[in-house]
């Protein structure tokens, strides 16, 4: 079925409200996941609404908490998360780097203190129609080796790189750490579905095509060692300087869902006006564009594009025709915001 995105946003922001979100808070994460879902990011959409409620009734949320933005410095801003609803924390330390970097040029913001923020893609949207270049990140809770490691030590910390196209669809470069996400494996292992054995490995390291074996093991980072590394400094920039927790001092949510994370998020926004005119940004893209079409096609099936052009179609299809979501989803949405 299909849900208006205005229809969508109203739901879920009500849906948070009976929770005990302050309404402010609920509308901001309403619109994060809204755009998660019209990109396509299921797992990372509508589908957190009850994740987050379920949360919040053992206390790994506080439902009612506000955060608070401090002014450290002329261009920095560091935010108390205060343990409230992640997406709404997020969305509050994002609008504070936009209004830093519109007077200042540029802007930095920490979070401690903070919860699942989400996709970070709408983050990047939103920052790319403010003229924003935005570089966005996370600490999670470990679920990665480090390099020579055999159990859990780094969280699988997503990077999120934006880049405002004022010709066209901005550039969204959404990535984890691992292969593939988490959040993916324990969809697949609900469905019953198999894994490949590149994605994860077991409790003992093994490789495994097993679903549930590979949430109690180890995710597999991308280039091994590299990807290791580089989840390891977001984590020293997300969480070290914001002063939040780190590695293994990160609780797992879905086994501990009482307790709270105190994740750390960082975020580097750029106004890219105040460096060059729009069209001569839009000339720089196109002909950025223009020399990966060039570079030609190793499979005309697998067009070259700029990352986030397949997220940016489907929202755009979303916002003409509706969010796409099961029966299942929207009657456990309206049963939520019926609480």
């Amino acid at each position: 079925m299909r849900l208006s995105e205005q229809d969508a946003l109203k739901l879920v922001a009500r849906a948070f409200e009976r929770a005990g979100v302050p309404k402010t808070g609920a509308a901001a994460a309403a619109e994060i996941l809204t755009i998660a879902q019209m990109m396509g990011l299921n797992t990372h959409g509508l589908s957190r609404v009850a994740t987050y409620r379920d949360r919040m009734k053992v206390g790994g949320i506080t439902a009612s908490a506000v955060a608070k933005i401090t002014a450290t410095a002329p261009s920095i801003r560091t935010v108390d998360g205060a343990n409230a609803l992640g997406p709404a924390v997020a969305h509050q330390s994002l609008y504070a780097a936009i209004e830093v970097a519109e007077t200042q040029g540029a802007a930095v913001v920490l979070c401690r203190n903070a919860n699942h923020l989400g996709a970070l893609a709408p983050y990047l949207f939103l920052a790319s129609r403010a003229g924003m270049a935005s570089i966005i990140t996370s600490n999670t809770a470990p679920m990665i080796a480090a390099e020579g490691g055999q159990r859990q030590a780094i969280g699988n910390n997503p990077l999120g790189i934006g880049m405002p196209n004022p010709g066209g669809a901005p550039v969204l470069l959404d990535m984890s750490m691992s292969v593939v996400s988490r959040s993916r494996v324990r969809a697949m292992a609900a469905a019953g579905e198999t894994i490949p054995e590149t994605w994860a490995t077991d409790i003992n390291g093994r490789p495994t095509t097993d679903p549930a074996k590979a949430l109690e093991g180890l995710m597999q980072a991308i280039g091994g060692a590299k990807g290791s590394r580089l989840a390891l400094c977001l984590d020293l920039l997300a969480g070290g300087l914001s002063g939040a927790a780190m590695l293994s001092a990160i609780p797992n949510s879905v086994r501990s869902p009482e307790k709270p994370q105190n994740l750390g998020q960082m975020f580097v926004l750029i106004d890219t006006r105040k460096i060059m005119d729009p069209e001569e940004l839009s000339h720089q893209m196109r002909t950025a564009s223009e020399s990966l079409s060039n570079s030609g096609q190793s499979d005309p099936n697998q067009p070259i594009r700029f990352p986030g052009a397949r997220a940016m179609a489907a929202f755009d299809i979303a916002r003409e025709k509706g969010l796409e979501i099961t029966p299942a989803l929207f009657n456990q949405l309206t049963s939520l915001a019926a609480d």
